[in-house]
């Protein structure tokens, strides 16, 4: 989602791009292709040879779903629905621009938990994998104004807990900077973790495959360099 200047006036809509373990471009879905406005996050539901790849729009506020299928030849986009709409957007003399962003899909229950960085909330669409309709903005599944502070990037753990990096560009506190917050999928808050002294620094977080009784967290500070930091936790079961 370029800008020529740094600021939301010359912002376009973008593209998205999909390169191979090698860093090489072997396909670009632009907006006429996608139906993508402004791609601010996305996660994917990997299945071998197809996958769904959820997209946030921060231009227009909707959430699309882009099929897709894998072989020898590439990656091909099949099509692409609009699961998702009505999410306040806005440009962000901090954060450049806000509104949807992080995404998380569970597929047994198939269900997409969307944060709506401007609302402060997580939000949960039921049926998003197979939908061919807009299911609106879904239903508030956790709002809450001590432990969200502008939810950007959004994880399902290996718990089946949902974990959000606070971007601060909402409802900041300077108490509380940059942290990433763990809850329940039933709205319950289960812990807080600070990455940076300073506002504004957490931003994407990853888990990796669970192995060996241990598993992969990922987290990004964007105010520091280096900026990613990897903790290798053990699995405990209820934890």
């Amino acid at each position: 989602m370029p800008t020529t200047d740094g600021t939301f006036a010359p912002i376009q809509a973008g593209a998205l791009l999909v390169l191979n373990r090698t860093g090489n471009l072997v396909a670009q879905w632009t907006p006429a292709t996608a139906g993508i406005d402004g791609p601010w996050d996305l996660t994917i539901w990997d299945q071998g040879d197809r996958a769904k790849i959820f997209v946030s729009n921060v231009l227009n506020g909707t959430v699309v779903r882009l099929d897709v299928t894998i072989d020898t030849n590439g990656v091909h986009l099949e099509r692409s629905t609009q699961v998702a709409s009505g999410y306040p957007h806005r440009g962000d003399p901090n954060a450049l621009v806000v509104g949807p962003t992080g995404l998380a899909y569970d597929p047994r229950a198939d269900v997409l938990y969307v944060a709506s960085t401007v609302d402060n909330a997580i939000v949960a669409v039921f049926g998003a994998g197979d939908t061919q309709h807009d299911g609106g903005k879904g239903v508030v599944v956790y709002a809450d104004q001590t432990h969200l502070h502008g939810p950007l990037a959004l994880a399902l753990g290996p718990n089946g807990h949902l974990f959000t990096a606070n971007g601060d560009a909402i409802n900041g506190d300077a108490k509380h900077p940059s942290e990433i917050t763990e809850f329940t999928v039933e709205g319950r808050f289960v812990a807080q973790l600070s990455v940076d002294p300073a506002q504004g620094g957490a931003f994407g977080l990853a888990f990796g495959q669970a192995q060996d009784d241990f598993v992969h967290f990922a987290a990004v500070d964007d105010n520091n360099v280096p900026n990613i930091t990897d903790w290798r936790l053990p699995l405990d079961a209820g934890q």
